[in-house]
């Protein structure tokens, strides 16, 4: 008798309601390779027990500040649903919190998930989780555990949402942002490489505004598919930001810009004493944007608090050392423009000066 008929007595069965466990099982023989493979110092990164293990001094830390932070993918989820493109949302996953762990000077160290459906695909949830296997890989997280939750009635069937947490650690001396912040620091920018994770119900909604298909060439990168392009994953930028901030000690904050853009990031990680004064005409020209901005008409105003509008992080360095950042952070392979200075308090933490250009 099928799993997913009556049980022996004729009763009715877990299968029956909507829970596969045996394809639950399924997915974590299908996933323990890729796991397996972002294993590191401190963490073997196997899977199937009750709690993930983590060993700070296998890691090489001495006295140690631990920093976590967990976020989800949002409404970009949605594309890739109605795409079937299911392979870098987990790289999304991984960045919008190893991002966040990198602002405070920290190494991301370990990562859990938590993926919740209606019905269980085994082939899209192996794919995701190998994505969130490559983000673990690209900031150097072990993948020490998850949850995958089938709920049907909670979610129709192909929907799906994803958690993630992440556990980084900081020497206490390196702990950033640094209390001397002030009027004369340099602010330099890392380039995105398209809208990240944020924004994405008004990019459906410029999108369906423009009757294009996902399937339609993008009209900013016709090498792609309009889908494909808007998945393009969130750039990860916590090996490059470790590698610089272990040969210099002339970076003073750093900010991953999400939503809210760089007016309400930014302000997160500097004193209430100075203003960061912002350059637009300095960022660098990712071409999505303009699209986004001319096909929906979106303000620039509106755009600057939704999108990351071509910057993905801001380094905030001490002016003696903003040509060495550089030039390390272009080592590393970062796209690295000059957005501005901080200045005497003004009455906005940020001030901008010139023009994106999005609409001209």
């Amino acid at each position: 008798m099928s799993d997913k008929s009556a049980g022996a007595d004729g009763g009715l069965t877990y299968a029956q309601s909507g829970v596969d466990i045996d394809a639950g099982n399924a997915l974590v023989k299908k996933i323990a390779p890729f796991v397996k493979a972002t294993a590191r110092p401190g963490a073997d990164s196997d899977i199937g027990g009750f709690g993930g293990l983590f060993d700070l001094k296998a890691a090489g830390f001495v006295d140690p500040i631990l920093v976590a932070a967990n976020d989800g993918v949002g409404t970009k989820l949605k594309i890739a649903i109605e795409t079937g493109i299911h392979d870098t949302v987990g790289i999304d996953l991984v960045a919008m919190c190893v991002n966040d762990l990198i602002v405070q000077g920290a190494e991301p160290l370990f990562f859990l998930d938590y993926f919740a459906c209606g019905r269980l695909d085994v082939e899209a949830a192996a794919s995701i989780v190998q994505g969130i296997a490559k983000g673990c890989t690209i900031s150097g997280s072990a993948l020490i555990g998850g949850e995958t939750a089938e709920m049907p009635g909670m979610y129709a069937d192909g929907d799906y949402d994803l958690a993630g947490f992440s556990v980084g650690a900081v020497e206490r001396g390196a702990l950033l942002p640094r209390p001397d912040i002030g009027p004369g620091d340099v602010i330099l920018g890392l380039a995105s490489n398209g809208v990240h994770s944020n924004g994405f119900s008004l990019v459906r909604h410029i999108v369906e505004a423009s009757g294009l298909g996902w399937d339609a060439p993008a009209p900013f990168d016709e090498s792609k598919t309009l889908g494909r392009a808007l998945l393009e994953p969130t750039r990860i930028y916590v090996k490059p930001l470790l590698a610089t901030l272990n040969k210099t000690v002339g970076i003073k904050a750093l900010a991953h810009i999400t939503g809210g853009g760089l007016p309400e990031n930014l302000p997160r990680v500097l004193p209430k004493t100075a203003t960061a004064r912002i350059d637009l005409g300095a960022l660098p020209k990712v071409p999505v944007f303009n699209w986004l901005a001319s096909t929906g008409n979106v303000a620039e105003p509106e755009m600057l608090r939704t999108f990351n509008c071509g910057i993905g992080m801001v380094v905030v360095v001490a002016a003696d050392a903003a040509d060495e950042v550089t030039r390390l952070l272009t080592a590393e392979g970062e796209t690295v423009v000059r957005l501005g200075e901080m200045v005497e308090r003004a009455d906005e933490p940020v001030v901008f000066t010139g023009t994106t250009g999005f609409n001209a």
